[in-house]
């Protein structure tokens, strides 16, 4: 019994903590653009970049 006096402030600190770094992401905007990495990995562009494509040209 005497382990609740401190397993229930402890639970309460540590879910507001949880709550805090929950509330900063929201508002840092980490959950803003949840499908672009997914798309960018599907729509990769194999074509070499436009300067590589001049140092190549250019060194011949």
């Amino acid at each position: 019994m005497d382990i609740l006096y401190l397993l229930i402030p402890l639970s309460l600190v540590l879910v507001f903590v949880i709550a805090v770094i929950f509330w900063w992401s929201l508002k840092s905007g980490q959950f803003e653009d949840l499908d672009g990495p997914g798309h960018s990995v599907v729509m990769d562009d194999d074509r070499p970049p436009v300067e590589a494509e001049t140092k190549k040209s250019g060194e011949r």
